[in-house]
């Protein structure tokens, strides 16, 4: 016996009454488009890793120091000993700075970076000395010093405009100083006391002497001295001893050691 005919009619009116798709479906990509996917990720990264570590186009063809004063740019790449003709992305920079500052003592920091497609930068700032100090290995050479205490660098000669530095503890009480605080701290403090002077006195002046921690003094141009005691109040100290010298321009002996209680003598 033949089944109930199903109208047009009823076939449309049963279509319209089927829920709709679910708004944002998404159709899921069938497991061949997955594998082409993977594949292609594949190559992708295996061609980048040549890109970067296999091919010639990205190695270490120069190096190219800068910010040298002192230095030459040839000093710098030999220290710096970076492997030219290796991957650029290989380089190891942390260790080029390293050696940079182990083997060039002036040099004060250093920035490796890499110059795409092919070089390797190295930004180098220098000490700059605000001391010298006689060798006491060789009196005819001279130590340079730093605004942190750092004796970097030796010279034939002394540097002009570069204050001489004399640890002089002839006395008991200097020597007391030095045993109490080494030499080491003392020729900070005279570092602490140059980075104070006005720039018009650092220019003429000649030598710093350290006889104790509290008794610095300092010998300019024209036979003039200043004591400038401790390293303590060095601003103070600085602004005082500026106006001492406008007030007392013959002065030859200064002192702003107690910087409320200024004088000077020997005009």
């Amino acid at each position: 016996m033949a089944g109930p005919i199903t109208t047009d009619r009823e076939r449309e009116s049963s279509e319209a009454s089927e829920p709709p798709p679910a708004a944002g479906w998404v159709r899921m990509p069938s497991v061949r488009t997955l594998v082409v996917a993977g594949v292609l990720l594949v190559l992708l990264g295996a061609g980048g890793t040549w890109l970067l570590y296999g091919s010639p186009w990205l190695r270490v063809e120069r190096v190219k120091p800068s910010g040298t004063r002192v230095l030459t740019p040839s000093q710098v790449r030999d220290a710096a000993a970076v492997p030219v003709g290796a991957p650029l992305v290989s380089v190891d920079t942390d260790a080029i700075e390293d050696r940079l500052r182990r083997k060039l003592p002036r040099i004060d920091s250093v920035d490796v970076v890499r110059l795409w497609p092919h070089g390797i930068g190295l930004k180098v700032t220098e000490r700059k000395p605000v001391l010298i100090v006689e060798d006491g290995r060789n009196s005819d050479k001279f130590v340079e010093v730093d605004r942190e205490g750092v004796r970097f660098a030796t010279v034939d000669k002394p540097l002009k405009h570069v204050p001489r530095l004399e640890l002089t503890p002839d006395q008991g009480r200097a020597e007391a100083s030095l045993r109490r605080f080494g030499p080491n701290r003392l020729v900070r403090e005279a570092v602490r006391v140059a980075g104070q002077l006005p720039k018009s006195v650092a220019r003429d002046t000649r030598t710093v002497k350290v006889r104790s921690y509290d008794a610095i003094s300092l010998e300019l141009t024209g036979e003039r001295t200043v004591d400038w005691g401790s390293a303590e109040q060095g601003d103070t100290k600085a602004r005082t001893l500026t106006a001492l010298m406008k007030a007392e321009p013959k002065g030859r002996h200064l002192d702003v050691s107690v910087p409320t209680a200024p004088a000077a003598s020997g005009s």
